[in-house]
């Protein structure tokens, strides 16, 4: 039972690592792209694997700023363009 316990903390320290890379890459593509979709993600991400005890704790830093900055993108564009789509050009 000892080797299992080690094991399962190494599992959840890792999957807590992918979240805080995929919370800053959502971020990252949210700006560009479904940013009403992909901020909320990022945001949900970042603070679950900030809560795991990543060990990347600046990229889950990173996603979550990002997943903010995301949706205040959207809220300026569409306070610009009063509409809920909007498109570059």
């Amino acid at each position: 039972m000892e080797l299992t316990a080690p094991a399962r903390r190494r599992t959840g320290v890792r999957d807590a690592d992918g979240m805080a890379v995929a919370s800053f890459v959502l971020g990252l593509v949210g700006l560009l792209v479904m940013n009403i979709i992909l901020g909320p993600a990022a945001i949900g991400l970042a603070a679950l694997s900030l809560r795991r005890g990543t060990v990347r704790r600046g990229r889950a830093l990173l996603g979550l700023g990002l997943g903010v900055a995301d949706l205040v993108v959207l809220a300026v564009l569409v306070s610009m363009d009063h509409t809920w789509s909007w498109g570059i050009g």
